[in-house]
């Protein structure tokens, strides 16, 4: 798979020269694209380049700030996706102290990409005015402006500046998280279950309290429940598992947990097998837990979902196999490991196991 900095080309570069030329006239389009293709461009990562490319359109675009952002505002419907996050990001670059219409250039930019990063300088810069906005967007027809009301104060949005005050204190976000519960779109709901998710990090009491005053109320609240819980079910959170269903494992055994082989190269797959034993029937959620080495000796655990569902009295065989092939995200080291088959939250049964 290709880095995500590469969409960047020349062909790309030069399609957005010619739209912006296209509503002024006056555009240095051989100067711009000199700026953005410099000596360090190999070197920057994908949102070095959106932020690079904004600059250049900031020098290259000659007009007040203002005017600027109607010749953008005309040529962004001609782009979309992650690619096109660089029009918001002129915004938070060069339009912090022209508050209304950078807002209203972020809500109309979000329409084709996402204003999600560039709504944060304006959130710390001045929480009330902007959360208010959020909220007025929350209420909004069009299911982009309604996503960037959750996405952008979620606490630790990945790839961008956390917000140390609403980790602190979430109360700004609940307005939004609470108009936004039973909200008709996927890509809202997923939204505000991540925004919950970050919420659970410092503040997983909150969350519970707010999952079980709205858990059975609506389905699309009860997915973005069980979405936004997903890192304290993995925890194996106890109020958070019986919120669900999943009780007390006592009456479930496993037995015969092995992989084979138990000593396998780096780079091959070793197969987990094991048998659940329920003594009457239950909802279980199982789970693989592989403690990995790392350089410094130490193990890490790594929580891997394997079933989630009703189970019958009797025994139950399993097989999950698992590649260790070397992966950007994780390096393996050879060693001891150990792995745990967790069932509701509790560790039912262990082993050891050597990568070589």
């Amino acid at each position: 798979m290709e880095p995500l900095k590469l969409v960047y080309t020349e062909a790309y570069l030069n399609r957005l020269a010619d739209d912006v030329l296209s509503h002024d006239p006056g555009f240095a389009k051989g100067a711009f694209l000199a700026f953005v293709f410099d000596d360090q461009w190999d070197d920057r990562e994908l949102k070095q380049r959106m932020s690079h490319i904004a600059a250049g359109l900031h020098r290259f675009i000659q007009h007040p700030y203002a005017e600027a952002l109607a010749i953008l505002k005309k040529a962004a419907p001609n782009y979309g996706g992650f690619e096109a996050m660089f029009f918001p990001d002129f915004v938070q670059q060069f339009g912090l102290d022209a508050w209304d219409p950078s807002i209203d250039a972020l809500a109309w930019f979000t329409r084709f990409s996402s204003s999600e990063y560039a709504v944060r300088p304006f959130i710390k810069k001045d929480t009330p005015r902007m959360m208010a906005q959020m909220q007025a967007w929350a209420e909004h027809d069009n299911e982009h402006l309604r996503r960037l009301a959750s996405e952008g104060c979620r606490p630790n949005l990945p790839w961008a500046p956390a917000l140390p005050a609403f980790k602190k204190d979430p109360a700004p976000i609940w307005p939004i998280l609470n108009r936004l519960k039973q909200d008709p779109s996927l890509y809202v709901r997923r939204s505000v279950a991540n925004n919950l998710n970050d919420i659970t990090k410092k503040h997983p009491e909150a969350v519970l309290d707010w999952a079980e005053r709205n858990h059975g109320l609506h389905e699309d609240t009860d997915w973005i429940i069980k979405h936004a819980c997903r890192t304290l079910l993995k925890a194996g959170n106890t109020r958070a598992m019986r919120l669900f269903g999943f009780e007390d494992p006592a009456s479930v055994q496993i037995k015969a947990f092995t992989i084979k082989p138990t000593a396998l190269p780096i780079g091959d797959t070793g197969c987990f097998s094991w048998v659940l034993v329920n003594e009457g029937t239950a909802l279980v959620r199982q789970e693989l837990a592989i403690d990995f080495l790392k350089a410094n000796g130490t193990l890490s655990r790594k929580v891997f979902k394997v079933s989630e569902k009703e189970c019958e009295a009797g025994p139950h065989p399993y097989e999950k196999t698992f590649s260790f092939q070397q992966r950007t995200t994780r390096t393996h080291y050879a060693g001891g490991h150990k792995a745990h088959l967790i069932v509701n939250g509790v560790i039912k049964a262990s082993l050891d196991f050597t990568l070589e």
